[in-house]
């Protein structure tokens, strides 16, 4: 199946997003630098790209750089005035994502704040809230992410979670892999919340089987 789910991705993309250079280019540096394969795909990124535009966003908060990929494909969609911080906790990583942004010409749209996320959102203090908080990075600490985007969020604020199918493992309450319970207790806190509306949906592609959950901040 993942022969073909990778052949329908393919021919989305080649159909719908226009080839880009500065996009490639990044995705070559990642590799050469030899960062983890965990960047979205091309129509992962536009749909990022469409969800910013769709909420109007002007400030985003993105948790987990790695190369700064999807963090290039939503501060594109910002207005001029927009603002992107992104947190990133390995040193290598956020060398090569300043590098991309860089290439990107977006040094004035992106911040990337080195450092473990859960100190770095700590660190945040009293800052404006944010229109679109996008949650992938290390996924046994999920909770502590969703808990801190609750808190710098307003009503109308969406809060997208990657990655949390996991191969189908997500229905294992019995795994004894950290990532997978720590994406169950973000499932369930999520839904728990009344503060939040939410969903969540399977994905499969390039990236293989997974997904990602959708949570407006209620009013």
């Amino acid at each position: 199946m993942q022969q073909q789910w990778s052949a329908v991705d393919k021919y989305m993309i080649s159909s719908l997003i226009p080839g880009d250079e500065v996009l490639t280019r990044v995705l070559e540096n990642n590799l050469r630098a030899g960062l983890p394969q965990h960047d979205v795909a091309a129509n992962q990124g536009q749909l990022l790209a469409l969800f910013v535009r769709m909420t109007q966003a002007k400030r985003i908060l993105e948790i987990g750089t790695l190369g700064a990929y999807s963090s290039i494909w939503m501060a594109r969609a910002l207005p001029p005035d927009g603002k992107l911080i992104t947190l990133e906790a390995d040193p290598t990583h956020a060398q090569v994502a300043r590098l991309n942004i860089g290439l990107a010409g977006l040094d004035d749209r992106i911040e990337l704040r080195e450092g473990p996320a859960l100190r770095s959102l700590e660190d945040f203090g009293d800052i404006p809230p944010f229109d679109l908080i996008f949650i992938d990075a290390d996924k046994p600490n999920n909770p502590g992410y969703l808990e801190w985007a609750l808190h710098y969020s307003r009503p109308g604020t969406l809060i997208i979670g990657d990655n949390v199918v996991r191969d189908g493992e997500v229905i294992n309450g019995q795994s004894d892999d950290a990532r997978v319970q720590g994406v169950r207790r973000f499932i369930e806190m999520t839904g728990d919340n009344p503060r939040l509306t939410a969903t969540a949906l399977q994905t499969v592609g390039v990236k293989g089987w997974d997904g990602f959950t959708l949570a407006i901040v209620n009013g």
